[in-house]
């Protein structure tokens, strides 16, 4: 099964919870298809909501020097010169992921200088990753992004089959959703979602769908005791994914139907 999905979001509506409660769901559904759970947030905490132990060492690989080196040509932290635009990239998402539960987790980490469109190693790295997880491999990808989409280009936002953005019913989140909607437009994403989360209400539902009319609503997750909890706490809610929301389960399974 090929499904390549991204979720972005304001910082505060748990973006990074519901990409891991998500991935987890489609690993139990479908024992047989490869998941993997890309942190592609410079507050890399994917690792915690998947039940990751915080003292697996996790290197992302933007800071991997040796190897950026050896597949650019070039020493990270340089710019200019000349190296390698293409590097073979094909074996970092299964040498450098880490798996727990059956979903596989890659961190891709930041470029730290030169601003985020700088040409050097480490950023042809990352795009030339994204390129081929996206492309190429023929599994379930789900991408924690940065508040937009900061870590596709063109070259792969075609491929992508749903980009779903997170909004709590507070304005702020809304709002967020128009310049993130506006982004993944700009570079060819077709299909953008929305995603309720912490909804307490019939009320809170009917605020983001009048609200927001121009949107596809993916579902709306309810206010859960659990997550609230895991989120202040930093540790993965739902250890037995069958004790899940229905909700969330209902949504799983519309982005399982997006690859059929």
């Amino acid at each position: 099964m090929s499904l390549k999905i991204a979720v972005g979001g304001k910082g505060g509506v748990g973006k990074t919870t519901l990409t891991a409660l998500i991935a987890r769901s489609i690993a139990a559904l479908n024992r047989d298809t490869k998941v993997i759970a890309i942190d592609a947030d410079p507050v890399a905490n994917l690792a915690a909501g998947l039940g990751i132990d915080e003292t697996e060492p996790i290197t992302p690989v933007s800071e991997l020097s040796d190897l950026i080196a050896e597949r650019t040509g070039a020493t990270p932290g340089t710019m200019g010169g000349f190296f390698t635009l293409n590097p073979k990239v094909d074996d970092i998402p299964d040498r450098f992921s880490i798996e727990k539960d059956g979903v596989r987790l890659l961190v891709m980490g930041t470029v730290q200088q030169g601003g985020s469109g700088c040409i050097c190693p480490e950023s042809t790295i990352l795009k030339a990753l994204m390129n081929h997880l996206v492309l190429a491999r023929n599994e379930v990808v789900v991408m924690d992004m940065e508040a937009g989409v900061e870590h596709l280009g063109r070259a792969t936002s075609g491929s992508v089959d749903a980009l779903i953005i997170v909004v709590n019913p507070g304005k702020r989140s809304r709002v967020a959703a128009d310049k993130i909607k506006k982004l993944g437009r700009d570079i060819g994403i077709k299909k953008i979602l929305i995603l309720g989360n912490r909804i307490r209400s019939e009320a809170d539902r009917q605020l983001i769908r009048e609200s927001m009319p121009d949107y596809e609503i993916l579902g709306y997750i309810p206010e859960v005791d659990e997550i609230t909890a895991s989120d202040r706490d930093g540790s993965r809610p739902f250890d037995d994914v069958a004790a899940m929301p229905e909700e969330l389960k209902q949504v799983t399974q519309k982005l399982l139907d997006l690859a059929k």
